[in-house]
């Protein structure tokens, strides 16, 4: 089945529901604030620089993920969700920090990156800061910290492998979605399984929506890459062609099985990959997770927030940036 032939954009054939059971929008401005709230510090590079990084915006997909499964799931006062999105996006804020002193990435989301301005000791002090005031939101919810260290761990460990790859000269196939399912994938996964613990799900709920948020943080993740390729760093608000220049993603990783790695100038390169059939593997492979992912909910009832994160899987798909 195709990408524009899936029933599921349409909530299993039914006509797209007109209300939101909740507002999710006023859900995404309470969490703004409580993230805003949580980094205020008085030692002022790490306020300025935390708030410099939040400020710039971002797609806050993981928070939607939170409060969509928690309103899926039968939650209906969303302000018992809203720290455990917060949580899981300055876990993601402070990783893209950290990945920028890495990477030498100097533009993030449309402006100077942390680095670029406070210089890289600053900016890992503050990618630490973001990471310890995940304990301040998550210390109420009990056994709740155990899934978001969990995922935490998994996104070290993925790029703690991804480097390792690339340094061995082993980023093959297997290894990339080893990568992506720790890195990426397991962050998202845990935004699904808050939100449906927050609402008291049955198993079965909080499993359907944990491997929703599965499936669609590795479909992000190869578009993610994709773009990394075939978009420019204005388009993308932060610099392109890092991952392929330093030798790691899913066009890579199909090149390195196609043939030894390649010692082509960047433009080259790139030119041959966009030459070659990894562009549109990249883009099924994407599609067939997120039509993995939507199929799981079947199990939920029918209701708005399920409308949405149906929406919101396929727009992780539908992105140009």
């Amino acid at each position: 089945m195709t990408h524009q032939q899936a029933p599921a954009r349409s909530g299993n054939g039914a006509p797209p529901l007109a209300e939101p059971s909740f507002n999710l929008q006023a859900a995404l401005d309470q969490i703004e604030q409580l993230m805003y709230d949580t980094v205020n510090s008085d030692v002022d590079v790490l306020r300025d620089a935390s708030r410099h990084i939040l400020s710039a915006g971002g797609k806050r997909i993981r928070p939607r993920l939170t409060v969509l499964s928690f309103a899926a799931a039968g939650g209906s006062d969303v302000s018992l969700a809203a720290p455990l999105a917060a949580a899981v996006e300055l876990v993601h804020t402070a990783s893209v920090v950290h990945d920028d002193i890495n990477d030498h990435g100097v533009v993030r989301r449309g402006r100077p990156s942390v680095n670029s301005i406070w210089g890289r000791t600053f900016a890992l002090l503050t990618g630490d800061y973001l990471f310890t005031k995940v304990y301040e939101l998550m210390a109420p919810y009990g056994n709740l910290n155990v899934l978001m260290a969990e995922a935490a761990s998994a996104l070290v460990e993925g790029e703690t492998l991804q480097a390792a790859a690339v340094k061995n000269n082993q980023f093959t196939r297997e290894v990339y979605y080893r990568i992506i399912a720790l890195k990426t994938a397991a962050l998202f996964k845990a935004a699904a399984g808050l939100g449906a613990r927050a609402a008291g799900a049955s198993r079965s709920f909080e499993q359907a929506l944990e491997s929703f948020g599965y499936h669609i943080g590795l479909a992000f993740q190869i578009v993610d890459d994709v773009l990394d390729v075939t978009a420019g760093s204005e388009q993308l608000g932060k610099t392109s062609g890092i991952d392929v220049e330093q030798g790691r993603g899913f066009v890579v990783a199909h090149d390195h099985a196609e043939q030894a790695p390649s010692t082509d100038p960047l433009d080259a390169l790139r030119a041959r990959i966009m030459q070659g059939d990894a562009i549109h593997e990249a883009h099924e492979q994407a599609n067939h997770f997120v039509e993995v992912a939507v199929s799981g909910l079947s199990v939920l009832p029918d209701s708005p927030a399920k409308q949405q994160l149906v929406e919101l899987a396929w727009s992780v798909v539908d992105r140009s940036a």
